[in-house]
């Protein structure tokens, strides 16, 4: 089965160059080495740019479409990455996605979803 992993957090905390954030992105790229090889993290994930820069198409008037800048909603948490699974079941997704090693230092969530084929 194929889920992906939604991560949520507050841009903020990725926002320096300090060395807590040096640390975690390689312990990111250790957790990708460790789980890519098993096929159960899929390549294609993405680290995802700042929310400033998003664009947002919603139904506008008169059966036309509007493009605002910026998020649909103003949130103090934004998905900042996804990374697609490829998994036995929900438990095993859950399972890999409690071990993304953002959650504790940046207090970050892991959605898990899954993908309908």
């Amino acid at each position: 089965m194929r889920f992906l992993m939604l991560i949520s957090g507050e841009e903020a905390a990725w926002s320096g160059d300090d060395e807590a954030t040096r640390e975690v992105m390689g312990q990111i790229r250790d957790w990708y080495a460790r789980w890519l090889p098993t096929g159960k993290v899929l390549p294609g994930g993405a680290m995802l740019g700042p929310a400033a820069e998003t664009r947002t198409i919603s139904a506008g008037d008169a059966g036309r479409t509007t493009v605002t800048d910026g998020p649909y909603v103003e949130l103090k948490e934004v998905i900042g990455g996804i990374v697609p699974l490829e998994v036995a079941d929900a438990d095993e997704a859950v399972a890999i996605a409690a071990t993304w090693p953002g959650i504790v230092p940046f207090r970050e969530t892991v959605e898990v979803r899954p993908i309908l084929n």
